[in-house]
């Protein structure tokens, strides 16, 4: 099931289509610094774990540039997390997969998902220490009841918005709570991680 949700375009389509919802109300909201206007122009990007034959508009990413001061600007994105050359759905799933009660290899994951034995130990690390320890999360599992079990991330998370008494409840009334869009909720939430304020680097063993 997972290699054939990754090999799917209409789901990348989907991502897409919600980045470009986020790169509007960012554009909309205008510049942090001053009231000068945002203007938008689009990066190619060459994001890892991607099916074959994805158009132009799912591998870029919008960037603004303010008109009056230059402040430059960069929308949260449910695709690209970080500076991660992987795309945020991978970063995800590969984790996610290593835990609960049938968790897969890691050679099965690298066959499937093309991650490297140690990429997939870095990533662990980054959910279980980095994440964990971030402003991000500080700020954000407060409004988690009962709180979440941060030592299971992200599957943890993953399951949470699967539940609808558990999650947020903007964010499921934003990106649905039933088990399509249980991933494309996680990939909502934390996609303040893939703008620069937000940003937290890997820590590489």
């Amino acid at each position: 099931m997972i290699a054939k949700l990754l090999a799917d375009k209409r789901f990348y389509h989907v991502l897409t289509r919600i980045d470009s919802d986020l790169a509007a109300a960012a554009q909309q909201a205008g510049c942090a610094r001053c009231p000068g206007v945002l203007h938008c122009a689009y990066y190619p990007r060459k994001p890892r774990g991607a099916p074959a034959g994805l158009s132009v508009e799912d591998k870029r990413r919008a960037s603004f540039c303010c008109a009056a001061c230059r402040k430059r600007a960069t929308p949260p994105s449910v695709r690209f997390l970080g500076r991660r050359v992987y795309l945020g759905i991978v970063v995800v799933l590969a984790t996610a997969m290593q835990q609960g009660p049938a968790p897969w290899r890691a050679s099965q994951l690298r066959e499937v998902l093309g991650v490297s034995l140690q990429t997939l130990a870095r990533w662990r690390v980054w959910w279980k220490e980095v994440f964990v320890e971030s402003a991000f999360w500080k700020a954000a599992k407060a409004a988690f009841s009962p709180p979440v079990d941060v030592t299971g991330s992200p599957r943890s998370l993953l399951e949470r918005f699967g539940d609808v008494t558990g999650s947020p409840r903007s964010l499921l009334e934003r990106f649905g709570g039933d088990e399509f869009e249980q991933l494309v909720a996680l990939l909502g939430f934390v996609s303040p991680l893939s703008t620069p304020s937000g940003y937290i680097p890997d820590q590489r063993p």
